[in-house]
């Protein structure tokens, strides 16, 4: 129900008149704060009069190299909205990456995407770099900064679903915050389970924070993230589906990152066939090796 709030929350707010539109969303039906909880205080819209600034768009940055674990990033066809990827090793055992969606073409988004990686990469260094830091701590106050960025930066409100997690490579295991996002499916041998959102989307409220949850992947399980245009990728009014993202991560047995996102991509080329992308469509893999269960086991 709450992953149904956030993207009823994305397209309300993308509206004129979004201070109208908080009482439709909220009013004659039970308010989502299950998983919001102390977190989500309150919700005091901020109103910026100020322009965009001038920030420089940041380079992308490259994947980084794990222990017994791959992570890779991929998209299909060219950037015209708003998604971003980021990665960065915060310390020897940590690496942050994030998926976001900053609603807008590339031309509105830009400086915007520039701020909020910048905030991601500096705060998530800060908070993390140390082995004792709290993690669920850290990447939720990681959300609440990137929230306040995207707010500043955009000088009015600017719904961003963002997915960003922690993973720690000593312990096999992923904190993350997925703020609206579409759900991470995780794919172990139990199968493929999402990772529903936690909170509403970034950009909305001055004073909002999502939750943050805490996953073990085992050796040769994957966490995939795939943009919300992937999932509504629509031919002859058919979507491509989460289900479909669902069923071609089941048959497809590799554990190697790129592996994955090719499957996925190559599956969308075949879906849409000659039309082009109406917006970004973006995947990001996180994999452990079948090797980590010896290394796990030795220490």
């Amino acid at each position: 129900m709450l992953q149904s709030a956030c993207w009823a929350a994305n397209a309300i707010f993308s509206e004129p008149g979004f201070a109208g539109n908080l009482n439709r969303l909220f009013s004659g039906g039970e308010r989502q704060s299950v998983l919001i909880s102390a977190h989500f205080p309150m919700c005091a819209l901020f109103k910026f009069a100020k322009p965009q600034p001038a920030i420089a768009e940041l380079p992308s940055a490259s994947a980084p190299e794990l222990r017994e674990a791959q992570m890779a990033a991929a998209s299909y066809g060219p950037r015209i909205g708003g998604d971003s990827h980021d990665y960065i090793r915060v310390n020897p055992s940590r690496v942050l990456f994030a998926l976001l969606d900053v609603a807008g073409s590339l031309d509105q988004t830009r400086a915007i995407v520039s701020a909020a990686q910048s905030t991601f990469r500096s705060c998530g260094q800060q908070l993390l770099n140390q082995d004792d830091a709290n993690e669920a701590d850290a990447m939720i106050e990681v959300c609440v900064q990137m929230n306040r960025t995207i707010l500043e930066a955009a000088g009015r409100v600017c719904p961003c679903p963002a997915f960003a997690g922690c993973f720690n490579e000593s312990l096999g295991t992923v904190c993350y915050v997925n703020a609206g996002h579409t759900p991470a499916l995780l794919r172990d041998h139990t199968g493929v389970t999402e990772l529903g959102a936690t909170g509403l989307p970034l950009g909305l409220f001055s004073h909002s924070a999502a939750d943050a949850s805490i996953v073990a992947l085992e050796p040769g399980a994957s966490l995939v993230l795939v943009s919300r245009s992937l999932v509504e990728a629509n031919r002859k009014g058919s979507e491509f589906g989460l289900e479909h993202v669902k069923e071609i991560l089941l048959a497809t047995p590799t554990t190697a990152a790129e592996g994955i996102n090719a499957a996925i991509l190559g599956q969308v080329r075949q879906f849409l066939g000659p039309k082009p992308v109406s917006n970004d469509v973006t995947v990001l893999s996180l994999t452990r090796s079948v090797a980590a269960k010896a290394f796990a086991s030795a220490t």
